[in-house]
């Protein structure tokens, strides 16, 4: 992607409007822009992240078994009130009635959508086990949406749903999904801190949320680094660990994902049910498991910048190069970067050239914001001395090196850096 052709609108500063560090970076970055409060379009670079991290996420569903559909969006009233819900989530659910006098709701999450279908479709133990996932929009009133992405009204979620005949399918499906969660925060260039968590409106008897440590995060996590595995309480009456009775520390957290064994709370009440190996017609039992996509994008700038911008995990990153020609009005340069950008387009990667006809320190700015992990420069000595600077934007380590090696020299790089998948 030449950079004159797509649309990044990068910011030398701040805007007024930004809370937490991932919400000025996404902005400075123009990754995003807002509609209004808590409704953000993505632009190209976020656009690319964003698909990045659903990759991601798809690939390690789809290895734990799970199929992708896609559910509506509108959903009928009704089904929320067979369960009660439309009452615990009625404040911040988006409803209207349409020309027929229906009552919809845009779904804030999809269990009930979600067993509906099933109840229609799953009638025998041999249908079972079940699981299902979507990547999807959601709404939702927010009363205060804040921090950018993190707290949105509209925000993209993947949630999957478990269906088993039995509690021991429910067990081995839950310890499936969570370690595809880790999988996919460990990918995603996370340090995540998981809790037990309070199923709240969502029902079921166990949950775990997946924490990112942020100092803007708006959750509060108690950390036990004394107890095996670094024990971990979303809330507690005293600092104090119950297990080794020292104190605990006290840590900002985003969540990122949750998942719930769900039971039979909703196959009960839309009557989702299964005749067993004997015949006896049983409920579905269910569990749920959400990680916040849209939200993901801000929890990886939080962890991962410095003064300069963001810093991309190999696997987020929109680009895995950036070339910058210091002097686009050079021919030669321009030339050369031209020439080198064809190269790694061929060996397999995604490049951005900044064929803008913009001073040097500018695009040495743009591109310490942008976060790409790795930065091409070509200047008058790429034309007099035959060689290439390449900078490695999370440790800043510069290497000069011929042109003739430029390429190898990358490949090396991003083996080193985790950028895997350069074809030889």
């Amino acid at each position: 992607m030449f950079w004159s052709k797509s649309f990044i609108p990068t910011l030398k500063e701040n805007p007024q409007e930004a809370e937490s560090t991932s919400h000025k970076l996404l902005l400075r970055a123009g990754l995003v822009r807002m509609l209004m409060a808590g409704v953000y379009s993505y632009l190209p670079l976020g656009l690319k992240v964003l698909e990045n991290i659903q990759e991601i996420i798809r690939q390690e569903m789809n290895a734990c078994g799970a199929s992708e559909l896609l559910l509506p969006a509108l959903q009928p009233l009704e089904l929320w009130q067979k369960t009660g819900r439309d009452k615990d989530l009625g404040q911040v659910m988006f409803g209207f009635k349409d020309r027929r006098g229906r009552s919809i709701c845009l779904g804030p999450t999809h269990e009930e959508a979600i067993t509906d279908l099933v109840r229609s479709q799953v009638s025998s133990y041999r249908q079972l086990p079940l699981v299902l996932y979507q990547i999807q929009t959601k709404f939702r009133d927010e009363i205060r949406p804040r921090f950018g992405l993190i707290r949105a009204c509209e925000f993209i979620m993947k949630d999957a749903y478990s269906f088993d005949q039995d509690e021991a399918g429910l067990d081995k499906n839950y310890q499936a999904m969570f370690g595809a969660y880790k999988n996919i925060f460990l990918r995603l260039g996370l340090k995540i801190i998981i809790t037990e968590a309070d199923s709240g409106v969502m029902g079921g008897k166990v949950s775990h949320e997946f924490m990112v440590p942020s100092k803007d995060g708006e959750d509060i996590v108690l950390s036990c680094s004394k107890c095996a595995g670094s024990r971990a309480f979303k809330e507690a009456d005293s600092l104090e660990c119950p297990k080794c009775k020292i104190e605990m520390e006290k840590l900002n957290c985003i969540e990122v994902g949750h998942i719930f064994k769900l039971g039979t709370k909703y196959s009960q009440a839309i009557q989702a049910n299964f005749s067993d190996a004997s015949g006896k017609l049983k409920p579905v039992i269910m569990g749920c498991y959400g990680i916040g996509v849209s939200r993901l994008v801000s929890a990886v700038i939080e962890q991962n910048n410095d003064s300069e911008g963001i810093i991309w995990p190999a696997e987020v990153a929109p680009f895995d190069v950036i070339i910058l020609p210091l002097d686009a009005t050079d021919n030669d340069i321009m030339g050369l970067a031209k020439d080198f950008y064809c190269q790694v387009i061929d060996a397999g990667k995604e490049a951005l050239l900044d064929d803008r006809d913009e001073r040097a320190g500018i695009k040495f700015k743009d591109a310490d914001l942008l976060g790409i992990p790795l930065q091409v420069i070509i200047g008058r000595n790429a034309i007099k001395d035959n060689t290439v600077e390449i900078k490695v934007r999370a440790s800043k380590e510069k290497i000069i090196c011929p042109r003739s090696q430029a390429l190898a020299e990358i490949k090396r790089l991003t083996n080193i850096h985790g950028l895997s998948g350069i074809k030889e």
